[in-house]
C-alpha cells in the first residue's frame, strides 16, 4: 500500500457513471410489478452502497476508507432502454474515493444484470468511468470524455 500516513485530512469526493443497455422486455422488468424477485432498482442501489463499502476488500492495496456519504442514482431511458448509474462517494481522509465510487457503480450495474438476466442475457454494461473528483493534492478532476455526454 502506498503511504499515506504524512499526508492531511481533506474532504474528497468521487462521481462514478456507467450504464447498462437492455432489450425492451428487460427494460419492462425494472417495474417491480413485473418483476417476481422485487424492486431492481432499489435492490441494486442498496448493492452499489454495500460495495462501496467493501471496497478494500476487493481491490488489494485499497486503503480502508471512514466514508462519510455514498449516494446512488439512476437515470433510466424508455427510449434507448438503458439505466445509467451515478455514484458519490465522500470521505474526509488522507487518500481519495475514486475505488469505492468505481466499485459501487459496477456492482450496481451488475446487480441489474442478475435480476434482469432471466429476461435478457445480452444485456451490455459499459461506459464505466471516473466522471469528477474533489479534493487532496492533485485537486480536482472532471472527465472531459463524460461532460460532452452529460444531460
Amino acid at each position: 500500500m502506498v503511504d499515506v500516513g504524512q499526508k492531511a485530512d481533506s474532504e474528497r469526493i468521487a462521481c462514478a457513471i456507467g450504464q447498462i443497455k437492455m432489450s425492451a422486455a428487460a427494460f419492462a422488468h425494472l417495474d417491480p410489478q413485473h418483476n417476481k424477485k422485487g424492486d431492481v432498482l432499489g435492490i441494486a442501489r442498496i448493492a452499489a452502497i454495500q460495495a462501496c463499502k467493501q471496497t478494500p476488500h476487493l481491490i488489494p492495496l485499497c486503503h480502508p476508507l471512514a466514508l462519510t456519504r455514498v449516494a446512488v442514482e439512476f437515470h433510466a431511458n424508455q427510449a434507448e432502454h438503458t439505466v445509467r448509474i451515478e455514484v458519490t462517494a465522500q470521505t474526509i481522509g488522507k487518500t481519495g474515493v475514486e475505488m469505492e465510487a468505481l466499485t459501487g457503480a459496477s456492482i450496481g450495474l451488475l446487480t441489474i444484470y442478475d435480476m434482469l438476466k432471466a429476461v435478457d442475457k445480452t444485456m451490455r454494461i459499459d461506459g464505466i468511468t471516473l466522471a469528477t473528483k474533489q479534493g487532496g493534492k492533485s485537486g480536482d478532476f472532471i472527465n472531459p470524455d463524460v461532460a460532452k455526454h452529460t444531460p
